[in-house]
This record gives structure tokens, sequence and C-alpha cells, in this order.
């Protein structure tokens, strides 16, 4: 039986997800699993609660830890909006291939 205290899912150990915007200027995430796409408009992250896609202007990933599941991202923050994974996935899946037609 598994132990579900032990943080473990099978795949990968469960992090804590927690998000700290410091004046909308400084925003540091843990509990990413992933950095799926990012420009200086939007940064889209698998964390541990779902996709989160972050926008605004002149985002820049400043430190990037996945073996921590931790992300820093500097540049003015405008919103922070999380979906489902599954829908998330196919948006950058397309993204990708309309870009590489």
């Amino acid at each position: 039986m598994e132990d579900l205290n032990s943080g473990y899912n099978g795949r990968s150990q469960l992090r804590t997800h927690k998000i700290v915007l410091s004046g909308r200027k400084t925003c540091t995430i843990t509990g990413v699993n992933d950095v799926l796409s990012f420009d200086i408009n939007e940064v889209l992250l698998e964390t541990e609660q779902g996709m989160l896609m972050i926008k605004g202007s002149e985002l820049h990933v400043s430190r990037l830890s996945l073996d921590k599941g931790e992300v820093d991202v500097d540049g003015s923050v405008d919103s922070l909006t999380y979906s489902d994974s599954a829908g998330a996935r196919e948006k950058t899946e397309s993204f990708f291939s309309r870009l590489f037609q």
C-alpha cells in the first residue's frame, strides 16, 4: 500500500506550490515541474497545482532550478492565471505546430 504521507506520487516527488510576488516586479514560484514556454510577455509553467500562465511585460526567467522545482520571474507582472493542464498543453502544442508550419 502506498504511503500518502511520503510525498511520492509514483513519477516525481510532490513539491509544495507557493507563489511570492513582490511589488509586481519579482515573482518566486515553487512546486514547478516544467517551464513550457516563455517570452517577454508570457511565461507558461506546469506546477503541482496545474498550469500557471504569467502575463506582463519585460518578463525574464532570472532563475530556474527544476531539480528543486523553483523559478524566479522578473519584470512587470500583470496577471497570474491557472488552467487545466490538458488544455494548456494543447495550446502550447498548437502554438508550436503553427510556429513550425
